[in-house]
């Protein structure tokens, strides 16, 4: 049997959409992986036979259930991976979700939810992960933020302010590493429309073929397509990797053009 090889990284929403695609990019790059979520364990079995060849080269993966929004959880999955691995070099806080409504009509509880997933489940993740990981740096914090996040939109209050939110706390959380030498960079992700399964619930609450909406968000974007989920992984295997060891509190946009227009 081959012995464990490469560095380590835990990855919220690691079983589906752009954190399935950052999991396989890194497994393919020799990461050892932790993939948290609140997903059923049949449900990610099948999601496990995809890792299957990079197991096969030594590549570890393990699923750590639990509530990425909880202290509780998130110190558990934490100290799961500390058992499994000994060690953390990436923490990827992808876990998120979008809810609807304007200001006038965005039901508070959704609003709390919103905030609770994407914004909490971040400071709970970092502040139970960073020192395991500052026992093991140099070392790295990928926060995926919108470009949502940068960009407002007059539909979606909650998800605007909690992706800003994010992209905040990561600056915040890069000057903290960086003050006190812990040597881990801490970035952000701001990406646009992505083809994740999130596409297809869209399309079927708005009673539209996939491919018309498809259609209707590449129009927007000045690239005219819409993005992959490897597009996403593709900047977190750079912001994980040494090649990015001067870039720390700085937003990475991966939109199209959009942002630039």
């Amino acid at each position: 049997m081959n012995q464990p090889i490469g560095p380590v990284a835990l990855i919220t929403g690691g079983t589906r959409g752009i954190g399935l695609g950052i999991a396989r990019s890194l497994a393919a790059e020799g990461w050892r992986l932790a993939l948290g979520g609140l997903r059923a364990l049949e449900e990610v079995a099948a999601v496990a036979d995809g890792f299957g060849a990079f197991e096969a080269e030594g590549v570890e993966v393990c699923y750590c259930r639990g509530d990425v929004a909880d202290a509780t959880d998130r110190s558990r999955i934490v100290e799961e991976v500390r058992e499994r691995f000994g060690t953390l070099q990436l923490l990827v806080n992808n876990a998120g979700i979008g809810v609807a409504g304007n200001i006038e009509t965005c039901d508070f509880d959704d609003w709390k939810r919103c905030f609770a997933i994407n914004v909490d489940s971040i400071f709970h993740g970092c502040q139970k992960a960073l020192p395991l990981m500052r026992e093991h740096a140099p070392g790295s914090i990928v926060n995926i933020s919108s470009i949502a996040g940068l960009i407002a939109s007059d539909t979606m209050p909650a998800y605007n302010a909690s992706k800003a939110s994010v992209w905040m706390l990561s600056k915040s959380i890069a000057l903290h590493c960086a003050k006190n030498n812990m040597q881990i960079r801490c970035n952000s992700v701001h990406p646009t429309f992505v083809d994740t399964p999130i596409l297809d619930g869209t399309a079927k609450n708005h009673n539209i073929e996939k491919g018309v909406l498809m259609d209707k968000l590449a129009r927007q974007i000045p690239l005219k397509f819409v993005g992959e989920p490897n597009d996403i992984a593709n900047a977190v295997v750079y912001l994980a990797s040494d090649e990015s060891r001067f870039m720390t509190g700085a937003e990475l946009k991966l939109d199209g053009g959009i942002s630039a227009m």
